[in-house]
């Protein structure tokens, strides 16, 4: 590696060092303020049909927030819609 090369990732990592320092630290205080407010545990995204499936998806697809879509699965990718369990549902 040349010395200009060495500068370049030197300072690359310094870069994503501090910015993940920063997130680190965005964090931790998101935390303490969920808490103090009396928010500690985060609520799940999940339908409850959901929980515990390993079909469970659910990431989001679309480059804008307006045409952003959730794919819970492959089987039912709006998720369960009817009343009961899934009929797909595996642990």
């Amino acid at each position: 590696m040349s010395a200009s090369d060495e500068v370049f990732f030197r300072a690359n990592y310094l870069c994503r060092r501090r910015a993940y320092e920063q997130w680190h630290r965005a964090q931790s205080k998101q935390h303490i303020l969920r808490s103090q407010v009396g928010f500690c545990e985060r609520t799940t995204s999940r339908p409850p049909a959901c929980q515990g499936c390993i079909n469970y998806h659910g990431v989001t697809y679309g480059t804008s927030q307006a045409t952003r879509t959730t794919l819970i699965c492959a089987i039912h990718p709006y998720g369960w819609q009817q009343e009961g369990a899934c009929p797909d549902w595996q642990s």
